[in-house]
């Protein structure tokens, strides 16, 4: 009787210790498909922050450009301008050459 009760009480622990050992693996699953979940949500934000980034970056450049053919322009422009105020003046000094009034 009494090794009956023994082997019935080692039975009852043997279970208790699978019960346990059981309830923490599943646990330990859990936790790491929580992870799992939480890695791919972080991937997912940085991907779009990543997909922003790139377009405000291509905006820039876009800009940038931009801005570069307009101060080219620009200069072109002032160069065209001097080069018919040269002209003008030439023209100008031509005249009081030809002018005999003058």
């Amino acid at each position: 009787m009494n090794i009956a009760i023994a082997i019935l009480i080692a039975i009852v622990v043997i279970a208790l210790i699978v019960g346990l050992v059981l309830a923490a693996k599943r646990r330990k699953e859990a936790q790491t498909e929580t992870r799992r979940r939480e890695a791919k949500e972080t991937r997912d934000m940085a991907k779009v922050s990543q997909l922003e980034a790139d377009r405000q970056t291509a905006e820039a450049e876009e800009r940038a450009a931009r801005a570069k053919r307009e101060g080219l322009a620009a200069q072109q422009q002032q160069l065209a301008a001097a080069q018919h105020r040269s002209t003008a003046q030439d023209l100008q000094s031509r005249a009081d050459e030809l002018d005999p009034d003058v």
